[in-house]
């Protein structure tokens, strides 16, 4: 079967083609008015007719959240409680800014909508539900020309009959409705409300993005959508449910990074994904970091994310003078149009530019070849910034990547440092098109002794799409005390939840024999506000009780334990690619891996390198530094203080120091 797995990026679409052992990889510029145009574009040059299956990374719900591009959006609760939305937890995000105000919200209070009727916490009727009343609602939303309801009603996860009733009756309607007990089963009034909001808010820019997608491909074709969890869902879920895929992109990635680290015998991995537009750091300590505390644009979203941290640093982000006239670096980025100063368009100087301008990128080999860099144009940009702020212009390239790899250092220590891990005792995994040109110098501020930069760094998210399961996440609110429930009894509480994961990936086109069910538990301590997710097992009290010494510093075996969720992941295990170890062909790298030496500037000093080429260096050739190794998808610089060596798998992995 043609396997493609495709990224959509600030900057390109990454393509990555698998036939049986065949593999083809592809970038274009991405088409940020309408990312379709560089999908099929690419996948018109990638991919001959007929069936194929197809994994995407999308960023449309992304960025229809950031930029407030999602559809006129109406909510409907209990009455009385339209202002929860708004109301939230009342945490102020800059606590020290006087002048700080939030937001509107994207759900003015103008469509905010009460109805009479109550459930209770056990699922009890205390009020029954007015069905006149919901109908005189659906009439008024659609007076306000809404496109889309989000229903949120107290204690649905319990019995979720009004909101079904209410459903039917806006459907009937004609409007696009999220129900809260379908996308978010669990209690927390406002993180509910707000999950259900966000995917009403961008579920029909979704839905008329991949129809859009699907009616231009093959009809033979299956397209299949990348989850913030790390796993895939097929396009008509993806469309109901698009809050799924909000973090779709950088999750494929740090499942390629899982993936490969593993077969490389990499456990411990702190992922570094440097793209055009952001950088995406994530921890991994045995296994894909899972939380369900995101946050976007201030917004909650409770479905289950791989753990990553964004910061605005990438190849494209825009260096210039503050106010007080020191160096900023971002957040802002050239993106793909114009794009950086090199590629013939930009005007503002960027990281890539001060990459090309200090020697580590070579502009004949940029994407194998086949896109022009434009060096000549450089110059002016940077002598004119450099007078500015009283640098040479090599002082202020070596200060633009200064100042970026600082912030993505930053971003680093979020996951790791703050959160009790040491970075010396974990393997730098470098990935995405910039990455491999600063992971050297990010290892060296971290004191990571090792990075591991794989093969096709630059399409690594696309290739994670291809080595990611089927999934499909449940949970339901239980609050069950410990001493009052056994292994029978929880076990019992996962059917329900089995038998529609069971469904839905038969739906989702996976045979049972390859189905794994996998069982969870939010735990906590009674009196507690947040819980930890623990593998149910026999022995989930013992694992409770250690991982909350592990994340809090104590444990209190007296103490009552509250089970909160339960949680079920249902995975669809698909044929993946294969990785298999080459002999070793000696340290020396062959005569054609040799492409010359140019002079590139590190620490202020310009200095000889050698350039290798990434496709003809074989496992356990030695690259020590400088040196740079130019492939098709990225750059690899190895710097004085570094030394690589290819390993087994064709991974180019650097040692520091």
């Amino acid at each position: 079967m043609i396997v493609i797995g495709i990224d959509t990026g600030g900057t390109f679409t990454d393509f990555i083609f698998q036939h049986g052992t065949q593999r083809k990889l592809y970038k274009c510029p991405s088409t940020p008015s309408n990312p379709a145009e560089a999908i099929l574009d690419g996948l018109r040059h990638i991919a001959a007719p007929g069936g194929k299956t197809i994994v995407h990374g999308s960023t449309v719900a992304t960025n229809a959240i950031l930029e407030r591009k999602g559809v006129k959006t109406a909510l409907v609760t209990n009455r009385g409680f339209e202002d929860v939305i708004e109301i939230g937890r009342q945490n102020r995000t800059r606590l020290y800014d006087l002048k700080y105000r939030r937001e509107p919200h994207i759900v003015p209070k103008s469509l905010r909508f009460g109805v009479s009727g109550r459930v209770g916490c056990n699922g009890e009727i205390h009020e029954a539900f007015d069905e006149s009343g919901a109908r005189e609602t659906a009439r008024r939303i659609l007076g306000e020309n809404a496109e889309s309801v989000a229903v949120c009603f107290l204690f649905s996860f319990a019995n979720p009959d009004h909101e079904r009733t209410m459903k039917r009756i806006l459907e009937d309607s004609g409007l696009s409705v999220s129900a809260s007990h379908e996308i978010l089963s669990e209690f927390r009034e406002y993180e509910r409300t707000s999950t259900t909001v966000i995917n009403a808010y961008v579920s029909p820019r979704m839905k008329k993005y991949i129809s859009h997608l699907v009616d231009s491909m093959e009809p033979k074709d299956r397209l299949r959508i990348m989850q913030s969890n790390g796993g895939a869902i097929s396009a008509e879920t993806a469309m109901a449910e698009s809050v799924r895929t909000i973090l779709s992109g950088p999750a494929g990635g740090a499942v390629g990074a899982f993936e490969i680290g593993k077969i490389a015998g990499h456990h411990r991995l702190i992922t570094f994904d440097m793209g055009g537009t952001s950088t995406d750091v994530s921890l991994i300590d045995g296994g894909l970091s899972l939380t369900t505390e995101s946050k976007i644009s201030d917004y909650p979203v409770k479905v289950p994310m791989v753990d990553i941290h964004t910061v605005g640093a990438g190849g494209g982000s825009i260096a210039r003078p503050d106010v007080g006239g020191s160096l900023k670096v971002g957040p802002e980025s050239a993106g793909a149009d114009p794009g950086p100063i090199c590629y013939g368009t930009g005007r503002d100087i960027t990281v890539t530019d001060a990459d090309l301008y200090l020697g580590r990128l070579v502009p004949e080999r940029f994407l194998g070849g086949n896109m022009r860099l434009h060096p000549e144009r450089l110059n002016p940009y940077f002598e004119a910034m450099a007078k500015t702020l009283g640098l040479t212009p090599v002082e202020l390239a070596q200060g633009v990547l200064d100042v970026a790899n600082t912030n993505m250092e930053k971003a680093i220590r979020v996951i790791s440092v703050e959160r009790g891990y040491d970075p010396a005792e974990f393997t730098l995994f470098s990935f995405g098109g910039a990455g491999a040109m600063h992971a050297a110098f990010l290892a060296r501020l971290l004191n990571i002794p090792k990075v591991l930069v794989p093969q096709h760094p630059g399409i690594l998210s696309a290739m994670g799409m291809l080595m990611a399961d089927v999934v499909k996440d449940y949970s339901q609110t239980v609050m069950i005390h410990e001493k009052d429930t056994d292994q029978e009894d929880l076990v019992q509480q996962f059917r329900a939840l089995e038998e529609r994961g069971f469904a839905d990936l038969l739906e989702e086109g996976v045979q049972q024999e390859h189905m794994l069910m996998e069982r969870y538990l939010d735990m906590r301590y009674k009196g507690q506000s947040y819980e930890i997710l623990i593998p149910f097992d026999q022995d989930y009290i013992d694992r409770f009780q250690e991982l909350h010494e592990n994340k809090y510093g104590y444990r209190n075996p007296n103490k009552d334990v509250e089970i909160v969720n339960v949680r079920l992941r249902a995975r669809g295990v698909p044929d993946k690619p294969e990785f298999r170890p080459s002999d070793f062909a000696g340290e020396t790298p062959p005569s054609e891996a040799f492409l010359g030496e140019r002079d590139v500037v590190f620490d202020l000093e310009n200095v000889k390198a050698k350039i290798f080429s990434r496709e003809n260096l074989q496992p356990g050739n030695f690259v020590p530094g400088p040196a740079i190794v130019a492939e098709y998808s990225s750059t690899v610089v190895i710097p004085p203080f570094a030394q690589g060596r290819v390993d087994p798998y064709g991974n180019l992995l650097l040692k520091i120091g």
